[in-house]
């Protein structure tokens, strides 16, 4: 089993920033891919970035492209979400996900274990 704990949702005004984190435990990190998908209530679970084993490929929600940066430390435990120029429709629940393969994936469906969430709001 894989526990996930995200952490750094908050609220800031549109423009600002926020960085999110996520801390695994548990059994291997290091053979995960992760990602990071976001919930608006009454909506669908939106793909957000996300991130290979090796780090080396990261594809990005067609929302986000340009302003969020996805990145895992060294040892493979962690995963962030650098948030850049926010904006009030980023507004969501995100969530941190792990999935039991070396190439990231864009599908919700494709991960194995999920965090709680953390809460982000952006005012206009």
């Amino acid at each position: 089993q894989v526990q996930l704990v995200e952490s750094g949702g908050g609220l800031v005004q549109a423009g600002g920033s926020l960085r999110l984190s996520c801390a695994a435990s548990g059994r291997t990190f290091g053979i995960y891919a992760m990602g990071w998908f976001r919930q608006v209530p009454g909506k669908e679970r939106e793909f957000v970035a996300a991130i290979s084993w090796s780090g080396s490929i990261a594809p990005y929600g067609d929302a986000v492209k340009g302003r969020f940066t996805i990145s895992r430390d060294s040892a493979k435990r962690s995963v962030y979400l650098q948030m850049n120029s926010l904006k009030p429709e980023d507004t969501a629940v995100y969530y941190c996900a792990a999935r039991q393969a070396l190439h990231a994936s864009t599908v919700g469906n494709d991960y194995n274990y999920w965090g709680q969430g953390t809460q982000v709001t952006v005012s206009s």
